[in-house]
């Protein structure tokens, strides 16, 4: 099992590494984001289809792991799709742009050891698919669970980037703050939805009964996602910027707006 993971993070390695040459030969830093979903992605499909006879009683692969590499794969091509779109038509992040100008001449050393734990990252958050693939006995209820939370998941965060993409390409809105549909009740709603895919798969690995304590071990998955999208790389530096481009705009809307779940908006106070 250890060569199993060891191989995999290699694997990951390697993907950002060509992803670090890949933005490094066309300076669009949005290429790093599609490399590691693309990475994530593939990784969670070897982990949850591979054999493992101490898991599942016998080498052949289960319906259920079947099902969890599915799952996988439906939120890797469309975060996949969505970030190849989203750079194609804006090459560059500005996480990236600041990360750039802070570093100077040291970016390109620097930016690749950056992508190296990124794949480390995702060898973690990979993890959840591996445990949530390896639940002994036949599809039951909560695989039936965690396939509508992924759906309904990937149905929010198409409708957040909707409501957002209409909203941008509207000349009317020009230097404005999108407050339309989901951008009422969460200043990210998108990384919401995010995060909410990945409940599917402890929601598919947790058994109560405790015949398979490994099962808990896919709680890393949406734990890690959510320390990562609220306190390190979506949240901090995202609203860092929309407070020097927006200012009190983006003030208000703090003091108004839950940040990541949903929730009705508090009224604006007259002065």
């Amino acid at each position: 099992m250890i060569a199993l993971f060891l191989a995999t993070l290699a694997g990951l390695c390697a993907m950002m590494a060509i992803g670090w040459a890949v933005q490094r030969s066309t300076r669009a830093t949005g290429w790093i984001d599609v490399t590691w979903s693309l990475a994530t992605g593939l990784a969670g499909i070897v982990l949850s289809l591979w054999p493992l006879a101490w898991a599942t009683g016998s080498g052949a692969v289960t319906d259920r792991q079947i099902v969890v590499a599915v799952l996988v794969a439906i939120w890797s091509a469309r975060l996949t799709w969505q970030l190849t779109v989203r750079t194609l038509h804006k090459p560059d992040d500005a996480r990236y742009a600041k990360l750039r100008d802070e570093w100077g001449a040291d970016y390109d050393k620097r930016i690749f050891f950056f992508l190296q734990i990124q794949a480390v990252c995702a060898l973690l958050l990979a993890l959840s698919h591996f445990f949530a693939a390896r639940r002994p006995g036949e599809l039951d209820a909560a695989d039936a669970a965690g396939i509508l939370i992924l759906l309904v998941a990937m149905g929010g965060a198409y409708l957040a980037d909707a409501q957002l993409h209409r909203f941008a390409t509207n000349p009317a809105n020009r230097g404005k703050i999108c407050e339309e549909g989901l951008w009422a009740w969460s200043r990210h709603p998108n990384y919401f939805f995010e995060w909410l895919a990945w409940l599917a798969f402890p929601m598919i690995a947790i058994d109560l009964s405790g015949a398979y304590p490994w099962g808990w071990g896919a709680l890393v998955g949406p734990a890690f996602m959510y320390w990562l999208l609220v306190h390190v790389s979506g949240i901090p530096p995202l609203e860092e910027h929309m407070l020097r481009s927006r200012g009190d705009a983006f003030r208000d809307l703090r003091r108004r707006v839950n940040a990541f779940f949903p929730w009705p908006p508090k009224r604006q106070t007259s002065n």
